[in-house]
Parts: C-alpha cells; structure tokens; sequence
C-alpha cells in the first residue's frame, strides 16, 4: 500500500522530521550546492536529499534536490514571488535544474561542474553556467565562474563561446506565451551574453561558516516590478549547521534586502533506525526428531506439525499457505505480509523449518507468492542454514549457496490460505497543489477498505473514503485544455463529490507459462475511469529485462465517485519495457495509447536504494502539439516513495508515495491500475533478492 501527496512542502516536513545526515556542500537559497544565489562546482554526497525553504526578498522557494549519481545533481523547485506581475499579483512558478560535475578536485586541480537552472520552466530563473571550487585546507573553499542567462545581467560582457562559432552570439527569446511554457528551451543554453561570478566561504568550525559572493545576478524583473533593491552585487551570509544536520542561514543580498533559509538533508541509506526494530529471529536448534514435533509416521502426511508451524510463520508476519514433503524435500508455499525485504523474510521462514522439520529433512525449497500467484522458488539446504549462521559473512555465502528459480508450476496446494477477508480502516489525506488561486488545498478523511479472497489469486476488493475535514470543495478553477478532459476536471471531481468510491474490483492474477504473469482487473478501476483491464508480463527470474503489454477498456466515472460514468469511453493500451540497470538505477518505457486518444511515449528513470527508499523522474511525449497540450507543453514529473521500515524502525511493507507534477493536464495521461505486474513480482526475481540478501539473518 501507499499513500499518494503531489507536494513537495508535505515531503519535507515528513522528511524533515527524521532526517539524520549533513550537507558538507553548502546549499545555495536555490536548493542546490552553491553559496547563497551563485552556485559552487563541489557536488552533494551520493544519493543526498536535500529538501530547501529559503526566504528574501520578497521571493520564498521550496525546493528539492537529490544527488542522481556522483556526478549529476537533479532539482525541482515551487517558488513564489510577490507582486512579481505587478502589485499584488503573486507569480507561482516551477522549475527544474540540473548539474553536472565534469571533473573532481584533485591535487591542484579544483572540482568543475556545468549547471542548467531552471530548465523546462518558465524561464524566470533561466539560466546556465560553468563553475570551479578549489578548497585550501578544510577551512577555506575559493569557487569562480562565469554564467549566462539570468546569471549574466550584471556585468555582462561578450559570450566568449562565440570564438567557437556565431552561433553563441545570440540568445532565444524563451516562452513567449503560458502555452510554451514547460518546453527545452534548448536555444538559450549557453548563448548571449556572460558574466563572472565567484565568492568563498570559511568554516570556522563544524558548526559555523560564513560565506560571501559576488554576484552577476541584478534581478532585474523583480527590481522593476516587486520593488526589489540593489545597492551592490555582494551577497553574505552566516550559517549554522545542527547536530542532526540541519542547516539554519541568515543572509543579506545586494546589500538592501535579508533572507532566511533552512535545509534538512537526509541520506536514504542511512535511517532514523538502522538496525529497525523487529524481534530478533529464532536461533536455529538441533535437529529435532518427528515424534517431538508431531509429524506422523508418513513422508506426506504434516497433522499437527503443519498446524505448528503455520502458527510459527504467523507470528512472524508470514502465511503459510500450503506444505508437501517428499523424501528429504519439504516445499513450503507462502506470502510475506510483514517484512520489506524479501530475503528477511526466506531468512525467519527458513529458521523455523530448520527447527521444526523432522531430522530426515535437508532441503527446504521456499515458493514465495504475491496475489496468489507462485513467484520463484528459493532452495536451501539444511546444512547450510547450521553452518552459516553465525559466520561473519553469512548472508552472502547463504546466497551463493541459495537456488532461486522460476516457481511456475508448482503442485504445493494452497490449502490454508483460502478462502480469507480483511477489513481496514485508516486516515488520509487528499492534496491539491499549483493552483494559482490557492497553490495548497487539502482534505482530511476515513478510508474503509475490504477485501475477499475466495481462492488463489482472485481478490475482490474496495475502498471507500469520507472527507472529514478540508477546502478541496473550494476549487473554483475549470479546464481551459482544448483537448478531451480526461484529467485536467479532477477539480470537480473533489468539488461535486462527498462520500467516494475509491476503488471497487475483481482482479484475477494467474500464471500462464514459464516466465510469464498475466493480470484481468475489471470494475471501478481508480477516481476517474471504471472498465477493464488485462496485463501480460514477461519476466525471467534471473533477468534485470521485463517486457509487458497491457489493454484497457474504460469510461468516465461521474464527478460524484460514485456508481454512475459519463459518456466518454475510450481504449487505451500500452507495451512497456523495464531494465534493472544495477546500482539500483531502474528504468521503463511506455509506448502506446493513453486517455485522450493521444499516441506516444513514456520515459521514466529511478534509483532505488537497498532498503526500498526510491527516487525518480520521467516524461511523457505524445502526438498532441505543445501549443494544444498548454501550460507545460508535455507531461513530466518527479516522485518519491519512502518505506514506512525507513520512518520508524519497524518491519513494514508500506510505503508513503508524493509524486510532484508541476501541472495537471490531459495530455499523455495514463490510466491508474491497481497491482501493475511488475510492481508485484519484481521482489521475488534474483537481481532484487540479491540486493537485499544482506538481511536474510536479521
């Protein structure tokens, strides 16, 4: 399960609340490694989080920045900016940067990055540049540069790229209406005219640094129309750096307006409780014998002793949902419903089997399934379990050891699990973000779900949601989209609606073949749309490539949410492909039919980090024009999942998902569907299990 929020303030109060690292880069008022407007060469620490609020000058940004790799730093920024349109009239606007580190500092050599600030935007912050840092001692960081764009209206001479061509003589204009607002504005990168920049800060010690720039910004709109004052192009600024990493700045820019700034950094792979908070595992015994543990004298007959250990994976948080022996051979089929990594979860079950399985029995062989379906088949042996447990590098060699197959095909009946019923009942909460007339509205409900499996992978489920508490039945703004309505309305579907059907289905997964899942969901598929769905997945257990196709048949619901639809239908359909890259970078392509009949692609990319933590972004393309498509131009966005383990300590599934999409529109928009195939099974393939196998013996 996740809980979905589209707002970056929301993600870093809740990140804010546990963060543990330090920025040992100073952050700029920007959100990104800089001093306080210029930006700095020297990259954040891999996979850092950086979650920014600064205010000055009349301006306040949230940002978000995340370390993608060594050397590539990823930014999406919510800025505010009064009067900027004149008095009284507040712009909101979004904006994303990158930064590249093209070579470390080394020896004598300081550290150089390239940037683009503001890219795909708006252009109010468009702007692009070239940067060196060089540190003296670990005291003192000297850094210069030379920018372009808006960090070239102050003191700006000849680009001195035109030596390379004329081509860099002159600057594009940039959008030049809200419909070209969101494009690649790829003809301003780096022409027009330059400026230099530079600036130094000293650490007096790990808690105090002082910095100071010169700056080759002259905010130029905002001193015209916000009243914004420069006196000079000096900016400082003191900071102070918490125990929990937390950094608190005070700065003065152009010696006329003073600002405040906080950043909460975090790093995923290091939480609030690293060693978590779950029971110790049992230890492993001697080798018990039949009689002591209720087995009969029959190789395939489990009496009482199956009921024991089903009550023993119980209070683990695991299902046992069938057992045959054979021989020497005891196959389990079960479900993990507690732990978030998958081999924690082999590592407990595999412990109990060693303690409660007659003497006779050397090999476990574990079928771990999800909505029913039989995933991979984890085979280990007894001997390896007693002789590996307390050696210092035990999980690994547990691993080479392990045999993990395709589980398709499997005869363990599922003789215990079914049929089952769950009931739940839990708060949520509803945002809605980046409208003009008020960028953060919310409500605040009761969310009832059910569910009822009567066998093995049917499940008929729902969920139902009571707003309690909120404003999103204030929303007053309508759609302007000049193209079918299929997300932009989602307005009136808060306003006209009280009590809603999230979601009411009948989902059936099954295995079709050898590396093969297949999906048929049908009913009121999400908000928006009710119909039919059906999946196919190709997926090789020991394969990082997973390729699928998925079909869809769906029509608008009321704007009520509840049984009745609208008159629009449409087919939708998709064939994808998936690539574990290693490194925990994932990528997947989308190309097919979305909502409003419009053909083209997604293209997304996330890193994910051994705890389940994940980052990532991606862009939607499609054969609607730009103009058509309006603000924005195309579809993108930037998302978050944390683990519910990461937050607290304690063995969890769950996760808490924010997806930040700077604009809502109708083009490129893919339909919602429940237990996507790949989700489902990718915990259970090799490449996953083997990224997480460090927590078999916890």
């Amino acid at each position: 399960m996740a809980v979905h929020f589209k707002h970056p303030v929301i993600a870093c109060s809740i990140i804010a609340l546990c963060g543990a690292a330090s920025a040992e880069t100073p952050i700029s008022t920007y959100g990104t490694p800089g001093l306080i407007d210029m930006p700095v060469a020297t990259p954040l620490e891999d996979g850092l989080l950086v979650p920014t609020l600064s205010y000055g000058g009349g301006t306040l940004k949230n940002t978000l920045s995340f370390q993608i790799s060594p050397r590539v730093t990823g930014t999406f920024r919510y800025s505010t900016i009064q009067d900027y349109d004149g008095p009284g009239k507040t712009r909101y606007d979004r904006s994303f940067d990158i930064n590249v580190l093209l070579m470390e500092e080394s020896g004598v050599w300081p550290a150089i990055s390239a940037g683009l600030r503001d890219f795909g935007g708006t252009g109010i912050y468009s702007s692009e540049y070239l940067v060196a840092t060089k540190h003296f001692g670990d005291k003192l960081a000297v850094t210069g540069g030379v920018g372009w764009g808006r960090l070239a209206t102050h003191g700006a001479f000849e680009n001195p790229l035109s030596v390379i061509s004329d081509y860099f003589d002159t600057r594009g204009s940039g959008p030049s209406s809200i419909n070209e607002v969101g494009r690649l504005e790829a003809d301003q990168w780096f022409r027009g005219d330059a400026a230099l920049f530079g600036g130094v800060e000293y650490r007096f010690n790990d808690r105090f640094s002082l910095r100071a720039e010169y700056s080759s910004d002259a905010y130029v709109k905002e001193s015209g129309s916000a009243g914004f004052v420069q006196n000079t192009p000096i900016n400082v600024a003191l900071s102070y750096q918490a125990k929990n990493g937390a950094n608190i700045s005070a700065y003065a820019l152009h010696g006329a307006e003073l600002g405040v700034m906080a950043t909460f950094p975090l790093h995923p792979e290091r939480p609030k409780v690293p060693s978590g908070r779950e029971a110790a595992p049992v230890p492993i015994m001697a080798t018990p014998q039949r009689s002591d543990l209720g087995w009969d004298s029959s190789s395939t007959s489990t009496s009482s002793g199956e009921t024991a250990l089903a009550a023993a994976f119980a209070a683990e948080g695991l299902v046992l949902e069938g057992l045959t022996v054979s021989g020497d051979v005891a196959t389990v089929r079960m479900s993990n419903q507690r732990f978030g990594a998958l081999p924690q979860a082999l590592g407990r079950a595999s412990r109990l089997l060693a303690n409660m399985m007659p003497a006779e029995v050397g090999t476990f062989r574990l079928v771990v399934t999800e909505k029913g379906m039989p995933i991979s088949t984890t085979t280990i042996k007894r001997r390896d379990l007693v002789a590996l447990e307390h050696d210092l590098d035990g999980s690994w060699r547990m691993f080479a050891r392990a045999d993990i197959a395709d589980a398709v095909g499997t005869t363990v009946p599922a003789s215990r699990a079914y049929p089952k019923m769950s009931f739940g009942l839990k708060p949520y909460i509803q945002p809605s973000l980046f409208d003009p007339d008020s960028p953060l509205r919310a409500d605040l409900g009761v969310e009832a779900t059910a569910a009822y499996t009567p066998f093995s992978g049917v499940i008929l489920s729902g969920a139902v949601r009571q707003p309690v508490v909120g404003n999103l039945d204030s929303i007053t703004r309508l759609s302007n989209s000049k193209i079918r309505h299929v997300r932009s309305d989602s307005g009136l579907y808060a306003t006209q609606a009280d009590t809603e059907i999230k979601h009411l289905t009948a989902e059936y997964f099954f295995r079709p073949g050898r590396n093969l899942y297949g999906r048929l969901t049908a009913g009121y598929l999400e908000t928006m749309y009710g119909g039919v769905s059906g999946e196919l997945l190709w997926y090789p257990t020991d394969s990082r490539l997973a390729l699928g196709a998925e079909v869809n048949y769906v029509k608008q619901r009321d704007f009520d949410q509840l049984f009745g639809f609208q008159e629009y239908e449409v087919a939708t359909g998709h064939l994808s492909a998936y690539y574990d890259f290693g490194g925990g970078y994932l990528g997947q392509i989308d190309a097919g039919r979305y909502l409003a009949k419009d053909w083209g692609t997604t293209v997304s990319l996330d890193r994910e980090f051994d705890n389940g933590f994940k980052i990532g972004a991606y862009f939607t393309i499609t054969d609607i024009p730009f103009n058509d498509f309006g603000e924005g131009s195309f579809d993108k966005g930037v998302r978050l999942t944390i683990p519910v383990n990461w937050l607290t300590g304690e063995p969890s599934k769950e996760g808490v998902s924010m997806t930040i999409q700077p604009v809502t529109r109708d083009g490129g928009a893919r339909l919602f569907v429940r237990n996507r195939l790949y989700g489902v099974t990718r915990d259970a393939h090799t490449s996953e299990l083997e990224d997480r196998w460090g927590r078999f013996w916890r």
